[in-house]
C-alpha cells in the first residue's frame, strides 16, 4: 500500500513542479514578445490651447516647476518593494508594497498634488511618474486630471514607461503599467521630440526599468530665438551610476547644441542625482547614504550649463527614501530634483516643503528671465 501511495505522490509533486515550468515559461514569454523600446527622436503630440501664438519676451519674468508625483501611491506611509537600505546601526531595510494602497489613496495623493501646483501657479509645469492606465494605480487617469485642472495650458505627454503585467512581488504585484513625463506650458510650443535615454538591457532588468527618455520643447521668443525645455527623469536603480553616466553625456549634448545655435535651455525633472556632494548628508537621517544615489558636480555638465541651487536646499530636501515609511529626521532625504539652465538665463529655485504628505518628492519652482543677446 505504502509503494502507490508514494508513487501517486512522487507524481503529483512532479505534475506540480511541470505545471510551474509551463508557467513560468510561458510567462517569460509573455513578457519578452510585450517588451519594446520606443524609438529615438519620436515627435510628439502637443494639445494646443490658443488660437494665436504666445511667445516669450526677453528680460521678463517666468515660472515653471517640477514634480515627480510617484504615480499617486506614495503619501508617509508607503514603501516601495524595490527600493533597499540600511539604517546607521546596520539594520537592513526593504519597501513593501508593489502598488498603492487604494484606488481612495491614488485620488487623495493626486488631488494633493494638483492642489499644490495651484499655488505654486508655475507657467510651465513639468511632472514625472504620472500615469494613465496602470495597475499599481488603479487604473486612475493623473494625467487626465492634470489637463483637465489646468485645462489653459498647452500640454504634452511622453511614455516612459510601458509595461506588461509584472506579477512581482507576489504578494502586492506591481502590475501593468503606462506611465510617462506630462509637461505643461502657459505659452505656446511649436515643436516637441522625444529623446531616447540609453537603458540597460540586462534580460531580468529590461523588462522592470523604465523606457527612460527626456522631453524636449521649443517655444518662440520674441527676439527670434527659443527657449529649450526639457523634462526629464534619469535612472535610479542603477548600481554604481553607468547608465546615469551615458545618459547626462546625451542630455549635455543636446543643451550645449542648443545654447551654441543661440537658444535659451532649462532641464527640469528628477535627475537622480544629488545637486552637490554636500546634499549627500546634509540632512539628519538615521540611515546610511543608499545606493542609487549618485552625485551631479558643476564639472559633470556642459560649460555653458549651470545648477540652479535652491535658495532653501539646505532646509527643504527634494526626495525621501522609500525603503520605509517617512519619519523626519529619521527617513533619508537629500536634493535630486531642479534645475539646469543655460549661461543666458537668469534664475533662481525654492523647493516646496509638502513634507512628502502626497509623493516620495517635494516639487520645485525655478523662476527665470530670458537674457538679452
Amino acid at each position: 500500500m505504502k509503494h502507490p501511495m508514494l508513487r501517486w505522490g512522487l507524481i503529483f509533486i512532479l505534475g506540480l513542479l511541470g505545471c510551474l515550468v509551463v508557467f513560468i515559461g510561458a510567462y517569460v514569454i509573455y513578457m519578452q514578445t510585450h517588451y519594446y523600446r520606443i524609438k529615438d527622436h519620436q515627435a510628439l503630440a502637443i494639445k494646443h490651447k490658443f488660437s494665436q501664438p504666445k511667445e516669450l519676451k526677453t528680460g521678463a519674468t517666468y515660472t515653471a516647476s517640477t514634480y515627480n508625483v510617484g504615480f499617486g501611491a506614495y503619501n508617509q506611509d508607503f514603501s516601495f518593494f524595490m527600493d533597499t537600505g540600511k539604517m546607521k546601526d546596520g539594520t537592513k531595510t526593504q519597501g513593501k508594497y508593489g502598488k498603492a494602497e487604494s484606488n481612495a489613496a491614488v485620488l487623495q495623493n493626486t488631488n494633493g498634488a494638483i492642489k499644490t501646483m495651484e499655488k505654486v501657479k508655475a507657467d510651465f509645469m513639468l511632472f514625472q511618474e504620472i500615469d494613465t492606465n496602470s495597475s499599481r494605480s488603479y487604473h486612475v487617469n493623473q494625467v487626465q486630471k492634470m489637463s483637465q485642472q489646468f485645462s489653459n495650458y498647452e500640454e504634452i505627454f511622453a511614455n516612459n514607461f510601458h509595461s506588461p503585467y509584472l506579477l512581482y512581488p507576489l504578494n502586492d504585484p506591481h502590475g501593468a503599467v503606462q506611465s510617462g513625463l506630462l509637461s505643461l506650458s502657459k505659452y505656446s510650443v511649436d515643436q516637441t521630440v522625444r529623446r531616447k535615454y540609453p537603458v540597460t538591457t540586462n534580460f531580468i532588468t529590461k523588462f522592470t526599468d523604465l523606457d527612460r527618455c527626456f522631453t524636449v520643447m521649443s517655444i518662440p521668443v520674441n527676439n527670434g530665438h527659443k527657449l529649450i525645455l526639457i523634462n526629464s527623469h534619469m535612472s535610479a536603480y542603477d548600481k554604481g551610476g553607468k547608465m546615469r553616466v551615458k545618459q547626462l553625456k546625451l542630455l549635455n549634448s543636446v543643451m550645449e547644441s542648443e545654447y551654441k545655435k543661440g537658444n535659451y535651455v532649462i532641464v527640469g525633472g528628477d535627475f537622480n542625482h544629488t545637486f552637490g556632494r554636500k546634499m549627500l548628508t546634509h540632512f539628519k537621517s538615521q540611515q546610511e547614504i543608499p545606493d542609487w544615489v549618485s552625485v551631479l558636480s558643476s564639472k559633470d555638465l556642459a560649460p555653458d550649463i549651470r545648477m540652479v541651487h535652491a535658495k532653501n536646499e539646505n532646509t527643504v530636501p527634494t526626495c525621501r527614501g522609500t525603503d520605509m515609511p517617512y519619519q523626519k529626521g529619521k527617513t533619508y532625504t537629500t536634493v535630486i530634483d531642479g534645475f539646469l539652465v543655460s549661461k543666458n538665463v537668469q534664475a533662481t529655485s525654492k523647493n516646496i516643503n509638502t513634507e512628502f504628505a502626497y509623493a516620495d518628492h517635494n516639487p520645485v519652482k525655478l523662476s527665470f528671465k530670458l537674457l538679452n543677446q
